[in-house]
Order: structure tokens, then sequence, then C-alpha cells
């Protein structure tokens, strides 16, 4: 998992990024349907934790296997992965973010779906007409775009790293402006907000659709905000 998956840009539609699904893949399908997404030849980038929370979790791998769809790792794919793998865990805390679901599977089929979510980049680069735009769940440890690019090509991955990349919330809560330097935009969930913020080039767009919010679509190509 620990990787950087490389994207062209799209040539044929629209690359539009979508924030925390959480479960609820009926309201992000009705979301994509306002705006006249096209599978033939749109694109749908998640910035992860697309299970826990919600009632649908068990259809994230049918989204998965969608050939329009790129995710990167959330920190709720990665508590499945330390669940199975055997890494220490708070199964209380787990239940409590809504792990359930998962952790009330039968031991083959949680294999099942960790061997998919392993799958899942901890990192997504796509080239754009203007310069390229990273996703990552929660942000960047590193102050250039392209040191993260070269840890992530290392045989093993630095723990503190992984958990920067999937669980800090700092740059929102002390409202850093600081740029992710060798990036046109960063893109990222994990905290949800009233609204779309923007701090320095990194671009926050959880807006709690899989609670009492909304889903918010970034196109990627452009920056702009995609209403329903």
């Amino acid at each position: 998992m620990n990787t950087m998956l490389q994207v062209a840009a799209n040539t044929r539609g629209r690359d539009l990024a979508v924030g925390d699904v959480h479960g609820h893949f009926t309201r992000l399908q009705h979301t994509l349907d306002a705006v006249g997404f096209d599978p033939a030849v749109d694109r749908l980038f998640s910035v992860g934790d697309l299970v826990d929370r919600g009632p649908e979790c068990e259809q994230v791998l049918a989204w998965l296997d969608q050939p329009w769809l790129v995710a990167v790792q959330g920190n709720h794919e990665g508590l499945a992965v330390a669940h199975v793998r055997g890494q220490w865990l708070d199964l209380g805390m787990y239940r409590t973010a809504g792990g359930g679901w998962f952790l009330d599977l039968p031991a083959e089929q949680q294999l099942r779906y960790v061997e998919r979510f392993e799958r899942i980049p901890l990192a997504v680069e796509l080239e754009t007409a203007l310069g390229p735009v990273g996703l990552l769940h929660a942000d960047c440890p590193f102050a250039d775009w392209r040191r993260l690019r070269e840890m992530l090509r290392a045989p093993t991955l630095e723990a503190k790293v992984q958990e920067v990349c999937q669980w800090s919330r700092r740059r929102v809560q002390h409202d850093d402006e600081t740029h992710v330097a060798g990036l046109r935009a960063l893109v990222v969930g994990h905290t949800p907000l009233a609204e779309v913020k923007v701090l320095g080039n990194v671009w926050h767009i959880d807006t709690g659709g899989w609670a009492s919010g909304h889903f918010t679509l970034l196109d990627l190509g452009t920056l702009e905000v995609v209403a329903p």
C-alpha cells in the first residue's frame, strides 16, 4: 500500500474528486447523477474513507471495481487492514467509529475486503493541463510533494509518514496556509467541514455528505466546485 499512483490527464471528460463517503453510496450516486457524471468519459477520485458509519459499506468492493473510480486509502480502510493483519487496535474505538459492520463479518469475508483495501494507494498524483494535483486522505507529511513521492518508492514506509497521510488534522486546526511544493493543488478529506476550505494550495473537501452535510465534487482540472 505504500505507493503513489500516477494518473495521466483525462482527455475525454472530467475528473471529479469527492470527500469521505462512509458507506453512503446511494447518496453519492444521486450527487453524481445530479451533475451529469458520465462513467464512459468522466472519472471520480475518492480521498478515502469509503467505508464505516453508513449503511451500505458492503457495496465498497463493487465501487472499487469500477474503472472510472480512483481512490486513496483512508484511515478507515487502514483500520480494517490493521485489524486483519494483527496490528494493535482499540476495537471499542473502531466499533464506535463505525467499524462494527466489518468486525461482525466472518474472518474470510474480512480478508476479502482487506486484500482489496491493501491494493489502494496511499497517494495519487493526477496530471492536469495546469499542473499536477495530488490526493491524500488527510495531509502531506512534507513541505514538498516530491519528497513523499520518493518515500513511497522505498521498500518500507515509516509509520509516522503513513500516520500523517491518513490521520493528521494539524493543518486545519492551525489554519496553516503553507503551500505543498511540487503541486498545483493537494486535495484531502478526513476532517468534516461545513464548506470547502482552502489553506495554501490544500483543498479540504469533506463536507459531511455521509452525515448531515452534502457531498462536494471538485473538478480537478479547473479546481472549481461542481454544484449539484
